[in-house]
Order: C-alpha cells, then structure tokens, then sequence
C-alpha cells in the first residue's frame, strides 16, 4: 500500500503539540542532521501499517530537518538470527537505528557493543544473548497496550455488525499480536455485557496462534506479516462463516484480508491497525474502512530522534499507552463509517480506560477476555 502524505502531516502536527521534544534547542544547533535506518522484518516501510507508521514518523522528523536521511532496510524472512544480523551488518554506517517488532529484542548486545549509536527498538524490550530482558543506555525501547486499541475495535465491531459475527485476523503471536487479539475480543464481551449485543466472536481452529511460551491462544492467524495470499484466504473463510466486521493486524498479510473484503458481495468491514487506514479501504465509490484501532508509534519514534539530535537522549524500557494518547482508535469525521452513538460509546470506554477502570486482557497480564478488570463498569 502506498505512503499516505496526510498520515506525516497529521504526525508532524500532533508532535508540535508535545512536550520536551526538543525541536527549538536542534534548530538552533550545528544544522547537521542524523543519518538513520529503519530495520523490518519481515514486510518492508510500505506495509500500511505498523512498519509504515514507524516510517511515517521518520519521514516527518525529516520534514523537520531536511539534513537527516533514512534509509529502509528490510530484513524479509523474519528469522531473528537474521534480523540481528541485518542490524550488526549496518550498525557502523548510521547514528539512529529504528528496529521495528518483537524479533529484534536481542540488539542488547549489539548496542552494549556500539555505545556511540542510538537505537529506537519498537514492540519489545532488547535482550542479552541468554535472552534476559535488560535496559541499555542507549536504546529508548517502547512496548505498547495494544489491548487498549483491540478493545475499542472490538467494541466498533460488535455496535455495527449485522450478522452477529465479528473476526480478528493477526500474523505471528508475539506478545503484541497477541494483546491486540486479546483486547479485540475484551471489547467485544464488554459490549455484549453492557449494551446488549449478541455479537460472536469467529475463531478458525486451523489458524490457532502459539504464543512464545508455546500456549495455545486460538484466533486467526496467518503465521506470517508478509503473506496476502494466504491472508485472503482466511479473510473469505472468515466472509464465508457470516463474519462482517474483521479487525485486521496483520501487516502486510493484512492487504489479503482487504481484498477478500473488498471482493465481497456482502457489505463488510475491516477495522484498520496501528495507524489510519481509511485512504486503503477505498473500493471504487465506497470504502470499506470502519475504523482503525491505533498504536501511536510514529509520534514516539519523531520525539525520541528529536533527543537524539538534541542530545538529551535518555535510554530506558517504556511501556506507552492511553494515558499519553499513544493508543486509540480513529472518530475523526470522513475517516470512519462508525454510528453516532457507537462513537459515543466507545468514547466513555476509552476515557474509563485512560483512568484505569477498564484493564483489557493481554498476552501476559493474568486477564482473559471473559474476566478482565472494569467488565462490571459502565
């Protein structure tokens, strides 16, 4: 899918909003600018979604200051011995390097090795070669709650379904997929419970994800972020089974489930991920975008570069969330397709979520979707 210059101004404009991002001390500095790479694995920068939005966020830090560069470099068969090596090969040449997903944990040693370099690793914390979680001083590491935004997709899917059947389709289970599946179906149950849908929640037994600890946590997953074809083929399985509303995670394996989307003869919907995805939905004079659940990584990835040139970058593990506007979902008008009152609704549940009352289940957080903490709260 190809990059939306409205999602970079968008990001450009949101970070002017922020705090401490340094943007006045840069400008009045020595002018040279950073040369960056940005790592993916397996699907490149123009995936459409979380690979495109950590980009999106390079290329309006760039905006800023012409003088950087960036330079996509995409590792393609996702194994992590070679996304590691992807990023050792490279390391001497860049003064930022931007490690997007789960399976480039392991830089630890690499940047322990290279303490001159600054690293942004996306959706994990980096690991020592025993695969040990650290901090490093010179890698500003940030995981999300992708739970929060599955959450409010799922509660999108079952205020606008009309079969009464809903879907999420995801690519591998790391821990964020995962969140997100878990925070898909959360969100469901809770507006089953509160508003008095009877939406069901559509799992395919043979695209049953494995966790990383080997658990079995069911949904759809295509076993791959660079697969349309095999992501159409769940997405018609999933139209097939009555499902209307299919909240895709999928990166680029998500394109496929678009196009089932798009083929069909029913009126469905995908809900987008990680960042706006309304402009892929279009399908001739219709779209069929919903919304989209966000991950605001691309805001995140601009802030930590602006320290970067600054100077007053500050290494750590962060965990980013509602409660620094880094997660959400799309309301904007002419982005959507959501009801009045559904926005309403999903509105009061992310503020509930913003305060704490609301905990989706995630991988790893000792919830389920049936029972997580604030179900009971309206």
């Amino acid at each position: 899918m190809k990059k939306r210059i409205i999602a970079v101004m968008m990001c450009a404009a949101m970070v002017l909003t922020m705090a401490g991002c340094g943007g006045a001390k840069s400008s009045s500095g020595s002018g040279s600018g950073l040369k960056i790479a940005i790592v993916s694995s397996p699907s490149g920068v123009d995936d459409g979604s979380f690979n495109q939005e950590n980009y999106n966020g390079i290329l309006s830090f760039i905006e800023a200051h012409p003088d950087s560069t960036v330079t996509p470099v995409q590792e393609t068969t996702g194994d992590t011995a070679a996304c590691l090596k992807a990023v050792s090969d490279i390391v001497a040449d860049y003064d930022a390097i931007v490690c997007d997903g789960f399976q480039f944990a392991g830089i630890g040693d690499i940047a322990k090795d290279n303490p001159d370099k600054k690293f942004i690793l996306v959706d994990s914390y980096p690991s020592d070669a025993d695969g040990n979680e650290i901090e490093v001083d010179n890698v500003y590491a940030m995981q999300f709650k992708e739970q929060e935004s599955g959450f409010l997709a799922g509660m999108a899917a079952a205020l606008t379904t009309s079969t009464g059947k809903v879907a999420v389709v995801n690519g591998i289970a790391y821990p964020s997929n995962v969140n997100y599946q878990y925070g898909f179906m959360s969100g469901v149950n809770y507006t089953n419970k509160h508003y008095g849908t009877t939406a069901e929640i559509v799992e395919l037994a043979s695209y049953a994800g494995t966790d990383v600890t080997g658990a079995n946590v069911g949904g759809n997953y295509v076993g791959s972020f660079a697969d349309p074809a095999n992501g159409k083929v769940i997405g018609d399985a999933l139209i097939k089974e009555g499902c209307d509303v299919i909240f895709v995670a999928a990166g680029s394996s998500g394109n496929g489930v678009f196009t089932a989307v798009k083929e069909s003869s029913e009126k469905d919907y995908v809900i987008g991920c990680d960042t706006d995805q309304y402009d892929d939905g279009a399908n001739g004079s219709e779209n069929v975008i919903l919304t989209s659940g966000l991950k605001v990584m691309g805001i995140n990835d601009k802030r930590v570069l602006e320290t970067v040139l600054d100077g007053s970058f500050k290494g750590g593990n962060y965990l980013l969330g509602a409660d620094t506007d880094s997660t959400g979902y799309v309301n904007a008008s002419g982005r959507n397709q959501l009801s009045a009152d559904a926005i309403e609704k999903i509105d009061k549940a992310y503020q509930l979520i913003k305060d704490g009352k609301i905990v989706p289940a995630a991988n790893f957080n000792g919830l389920t979707p049936d029972n997580f903490t604030g179900i009971d709260v309206e």
